[in-house]
């Protein structure tokens, strides 16, 4: 069962850092350094940017609950 968790964990993480670093940038971070800023107005649509949040949330909520569950397993299993 710990087995199983740190795995979720793990592609839960990657997953969630793939998913932030697809977010469109807002304002003049580094996305526009990089000419971000110029295709923010051209690429990308409202609905793609509410499901990538939708699946952002959702990879947030396994992530912590792989956590809490990782720390309740090895706290009462011994």
């Amino acid at each position: 069962m710990i087995l199983a968790l740190e795995i979720v964990l793990v592609i839960s993480a990657v997953l969630m850092t793939v998913f932030v670093l697809l977010h469109k940038g807002k304002g003049g971070g580094l996305s526009s350094l990089f000419g971000g800023g110029v295709q923010s107005n051209l690429s990308g649509s409202t609905v793609v940017e509410k499901n990538l949040d939708r699946y952002t949330i959702v990879m947030v909520i396994i992530w912590l609950a792989c956590i809490v569950g990782l720390n309740l397993l090895q706290t009462y299993s011994g």
